[in-house]
């Protein structure tokens, strides 16, 4: 295959963008390299397979059909109180649970009205709703005639959370006490909410020291660089090898020890990892508990568990260090419903954060009872969850915060059908899915990763260099290092193959090392993205042997 058309400056200055940005060049490379000969049509063979982004290309259709046939119900309700041509009244309290009884026997062949039914059920006996309270909190915020009441999470929507989150994130073994939960516009909304409300009440000031465990979701290495916060980050790197060359993606003691440091306030992890795709080993998880027991008691850590449910007995660090912890967790990529922007963050309501907040200089605190002022006449004694909703709209703007009642609905209803068997299968389907893709991957590409029961299977990310190393040995990998750009390969397969991979140098990961999404094909289109990844490879070994001829 030819070399790709770019020169090596010109790729040194691409390297510069996120991996995010620089996926759209690489996209109109691979959209050039679909596209016929002029004049000459379907002259062109290359097939673009796009994995470098996370969308997953399967839909829960279950929940979604509940969440329709909920709708249908809640419109009777809100005609039953006011009909005049296409105009109709709030949904009345009182009775709801009755009618709604009624409607379900009186539909029974209505797509999606058995399972609403379940997860109605579910939601009484599992929390002890009130039958009315609860049938009415879903019908009348369906219809989304009301602004979000309690703004940061409806009522019986939180319990039903902390019940899913209990069950998928802390393995059905929470530990004791409550997390309170806000509902967020997705995981990046939470992400962004977090980083704000930290420095808006002091709790991280502009240059302080906090660690990322990489490689990790290029934005939480972004967010630090900003000039609002321009944070001093150690990185805690996954440095551990299997054996020679073959990355194990695992962090040694002596990396996880960097966080030891008090001077460090704040650790972000995606777990499992993002892309190595990894859930922490216990290991890992016993070593963090130490250092907050012994040597760094006040270290906060922001957890982004968005991928727990693809990995057999998953257990969040929020679970083993609740008082120390933000989870972050989006519902995007377990029921593919990225454009619902479903998510949460939660805080266990015995945390450090309060604390320390209540131990702030008293010019501080001047400050914060002056920013809060308006929304009580004790606004020392807001808690920091609720100082979450009230930073996410200015607060000014608090008294309209809170994510849609629409999307809280359908976050429940997508809860509520984990909690019941058809959910469980749901759930190991997908989770079957992406092992079967990852390992048609490695069969194309004839690469070796290490067996790891903690596997995600989400992504995966293939360090080239490392399998230089394994093949041909040092030499072949300094030959290499020395010849091209580490994102050479990826303008390669783009140009030549309409492939689109993401650079895992941009996740802080090695520079040679390659992130392929195995959620958004088709399963055999891996087999082919591997194939196409084996003959690159092959390639550059076959440009090494030639340039020592």
């Amino acid at each position: 295959m030819p070399k790709t058309s770019l020169t090596r400056e010109q790729i040194q200055q691409y390297a510069q963008l996120s991996p995010f940005e620089l996926k759209n060049i690489f996209i109109d490379l691979a959209k050039e390299a679909q596209a016929d000969k002029p004049g000459q049509k379907g002259t062109s063979s290359v097939q673009m397979l796009n994995a470098g982004r996370g969308n997953p290309n399967w839909v829960a259709t279950g929940p979604r059909e509940a969440f329709y046939a909920l709708g249908h119900f809640s419109l009777e309700e809100s005609r039953r109180v006011w009909t005049a041509d296409n105009l109709g009244g709030m949904p009345e309290l009182k009775g709801s649970y009755e009618r709604f009884d009624a409607f379900v026997r009186r539909h029974p062949d209505m797509p999606g009205i058995e399972l609403l039914a379940q997860c109605v059920q579910l939601g009484i006996q599992r929390f002890g709703f009130d039958k009315d309270a609860f049938v009415h909190e879903l019908t009348d915020s369906s219809i989304g005639d009301n602004y979000p009441v309690p703004d940061r999470i409806l009522t019986h929507v939180q319990e039903i959370v902390r019940g899913y989150v209990a069950d998928e994130m802390f393995d059905k073994k929470p530990p004791a006490g409550d997390f309170s939960y806000f509902a967020t516009e997705g995981g990046t909304a939470a992400m962004c909410y977090i980083f704000d409300s930290l420095m808006k009440n002091g709790l991280l000031k502009k240059g302080d020291r906090i660690a990322l465990m990489v490689p990790v979701f290029t934005p939480y290495i972004e967010i630090p660089e900003l000039d609002t916060y321009e944070f001093d980050v150690t990185y805690v790197e996954a440095s551990m090898f299997a054996e020679t060359g073959v990355r194990e993606w695992r962090y040694p003691e002596e990396e996880v020890a960097k966080l030891e440091d008090p001077e460090i306030k704040l650790v972000c992890l995606v777990n499992p990892s993002n892309p190595p795709s990894l859930a922490l080993s216990q290991r890992v998880a016993d070593q963090l508990k130490n250092i907050v027991a012994t040597k760094n008691p006040n270290l906060l850590i922001v957890t982004d568990d968005v991928y727990g449910t693809f990995v057999e007995g998953f257990r969040s660090v929020a679970a083993d260090l609740p008082r120390n912890t933000l989870l972050v967790y989006s519902y995007s990529k377990h029921y593919g419903c990225t454009g619902w922007r479903l998510g949460v963050i939660g805080l266990h309501d015995d945390n450090i954060l309060d604390e320390q907040i209540a131990r702030l200089p008293q010019d501080e605190k001047d400050r914060l009872d002056k920013r809060y002022g308006s929304l009580t006449l004790e606004p020392e004694k807001i808690k920091f969850i609720d100082r979450l909703v009230a930073d996410s709209r200015q607060v000014a703007l608090n008294h309209t915060a809170g994510l849609s009642l629409p999307q809280q609905v359908m976050l429940a209803v997508f809860s509520l059908f984990d909690m019941l068997e058809e959910g469980q299968e749901y759930k190991r389907r997908i989770r079957a899915i992406v092992q079967q893709r990852l390992q048609l991957l490695l069969e194309g590409s004839q690469m070796k990763i290490a067996e790891d029961a903690h596997r995600a299977g989400y992504y995966i990310e293939l360090d080239l260099l490392a399998q230089a190393q394994l093949e041909h040995g040092e030499e072949f990998a300094a030959y290499l290092q020395k010849t091209y750009e580490p994102i050479d390969p990826l303008f390669r397969l783009a140009q030549q193959t309409g492939v689109v991979l993401l650079n895992g140098g941009g996740f802080e990961g090695p520079e040679w090392s390659v992130r392929v999404s195995l959620a958004n094909l088709d399963d055999l289109d891996y087999l082919k993205i591997g194939h196409h990844l084996r003959a690159i490879f092959n390639d550059y070994a076959e440009e090494w042997r030639s340039s020592k001829a």
